[in-house]
């Protein structure tokens, strides 16, 4: 709702320029958010997103001011592409762990994996998500993006061309070991 807000208030007090373009690379996203159900923290992107050089001295003292590796590539208001830098120290994937107040025997059991490919010294490394559709939704003037979605769905999540979500087969639900209940009814 706040970027329709932002959109139009652009569009009413003049700060829109038609036909201009307004690229902008958004970067120092804070690292973690209050987490308001536990008083603990959440990681803002994601628990492997590596905190500013200077954010890791004092990332176990003050969490709150913490700036992560992130960044947003936006044009015109429209993010085109997202992505971060990825913790590549296994003690400061240590530290994030722990603030984020998941256990030790969870951190093995999920990401064991990665917590042994740092113990080996991966190699710094992040990436960037583009939004092709996005960015040809931008080029065309469309103001709606399922106008350049490739498979798009309708509103009720519906993909019109192709009928899905459809019935599955019953012989194809137990070879996945699914099972689909009757929904209730709601009081």
């Amino acid at each position: 709702m706040l970027g329709a807000v932002r959109s139009r208030l652009g569009k009413e007090l003049g700060l829109v320029e038609e036909g201009a373009w307004r690229p902008v690379w958004i970067t120092d996203f804070p690292m973690f958010d209050p987490d308001e159900d536990t008083g603990g923290w959440k990681a803002n992107h994601h628990p492997f997103t590596a905190p500013t050089p200077e954010s890791v001295a004092t990332l176990s003292s003050d969490p709150g001011s913490a700036v992560a590796q992130a960044y947003d590539f936006v044009v015109n208001g429209t993010e085109l592409g997202s992505g971060s830098i990825r913790i590549h120290q296994p003690e400061v994937q240590q530290q994030v762990f722990d603030l984020l107040d998941i256990s030790q025997e969870e951190q093995r059991a999920r990401f064991g994996f990665l917590l042994d490919a740092l113990g080996m010294g991966a190699p710094p490394h992040g990436g960037i998500a583009p939004g092709i559709d996005r960015t040809v939704m931008l080029l065309a003037a469309e103001p709606n993006l399922r106008d350049t979605v490739a498979f798009p769905k309708n509103q009720a999540g519906i993909d019109p061309m192709t009928g899905a979500p459809s019935e599955v087969p019953q012989e194809q639900l137990v070879e996945l070991g699914i099972r689909v209940m009757p929904q209730k009814d709601k009081p």
